[in-house]
């Protein structure tokens, strides 16, 4: 009798603790009901935009006709993957990929560092909205727009760049003929476009730390590489790992407007700007090769899945402050 007593109550509480809970949910939705409605739209686009699309990843596993449609063409399996590693192009295009993204991953997040330190040091604020300014305003350039602000630099014909070089050494260079020269201007365009925006995340994370701390640093007498070593740099760890962590993931999407509009397309330059991207827009716009360049894409994303995967993994089990989730 007792037993069945106690597993009424137990009921009842089970029942109760439910019905509070829901009650707790209404309440929340209701104060949230607004913000909620807002994201509707959003959802939409991301559903119909983002994710309806994706039914399409089969076509990197067809021999895909347009007159055939995506369901009806002849399916090939991993054929399409096959001719893109096996061909002359594959390696050229993965080398390059990789040695741009490393180096614009490594130069980047010291730059973007060290930028946003050295703004924190300025204590005039019009100076410092005039640096930040400076430094911002490239980011809304567009790549086009860099293209054709370098033409009159690099040129063989008259460009500034190219004829100081040959006053000072006494030799010209064609730099839209030379492949090697680019792995230097590349890394410089990409650090100068997206310098601005880079510092202005982690300068927004220094701008969080509580004064007291360098106050009392200096107190007992840290010098100022001291207090940036061991207070400013620990704060700016975990903003560094997660948006390494997300460069990574990215790490096989080089960017189509880097390296199709600055460098102009040049042939003579593939050897070394030719990477994943602007191979697929180069096949889609001369060969049409929907399957390949699918199975490429594919797996551009399914290693870039891999690796956010994988770094978090790694960033969590030194801190998980570090990881992205």
């Amino acid at each position: 009798m007792d037993e069945t007593k106690a597993i009424v109550k137990a009921d009842r509480r089970k029942k109760s603790g439910m019905a509070e809970k829901l009650r707790r949910e209404k309440v929340k939705f209701r104060r949230n009901k607004g913000l909620l409605a807002m994201c509707i739209l959003p959802a939409i686009k991301i559903i119909i935009f983002s994710y309806l699309p994706m039914i399409g990843i089969i076509i990197a596993f067809k021999n895909f006709r347009a007159v055939d449609g995506i369901f009806g063409s002849d399916w090939v399996g991993l054929k399409n993957f096959e001719f893109f590693f096996k061909s002359n192009d594959a390696w050229r295009v993965m080398r390059n990929t990789l040695t741009f993204n490393v180096v614009n991953i490594v130069t980047s997040l010291v730059t973007n560092v060290v930028v946003a330190l050295l703004l924190y040091e300025i204590s005039n604020r019009i100076a410092l909205k005039v640096y930040q300014t400076v430094l911002f305003v490239p980011y809304f350039f567009s790549m086009v727009l860099v293209g054709l602000m370098l033409t009159p630099l690099l040129t063989s014909n008259g460009g500034l760049l190219t004829q100081l070089i040959e006053n000072i050494w006494g030799k010209e260079i064609n730099f839209y003929a030379e492949p090697k020269a680019w792995l230097i201007i590349l890394p410089i365009v990409n650090l100068w476009k997206g310098v601005g925006y880079g510092s202005l995340i982690y300068y927004s994370s220094l701008m969080s730390i509580d004064s007291a701390l360098f106050e009392a640093a200096e107190i007992d007498g840290a010098n100022k590489f001291q207090r940036i070593r061991h207070i400013s740099i620990p704060t700016l760890m975990p903003m560094a790992c997660v948006l390494t962590i997300m460069n990574v993931g990215d790490i096989l999407n080089s960017g189509l407007g880097l390296f199709y509009y600055v460098t102009r397309d040049a042939k003579q330059l593939y050897e070394w700007t030719d990477v994943i991207d602007t191979y697929v827009f180069r096949s889609l716009t001369t060969g049409a090769n929907f399957s390949v360049t699918s199975a490429v894409t594919l797996f551009q994303n399914v290693v870039g899945l891999i690796l956010i995967v994988v770094t978090n993994k790694i960033a969590r089990s030194v801190d998980k402050e570090y990881a992205l989730y």
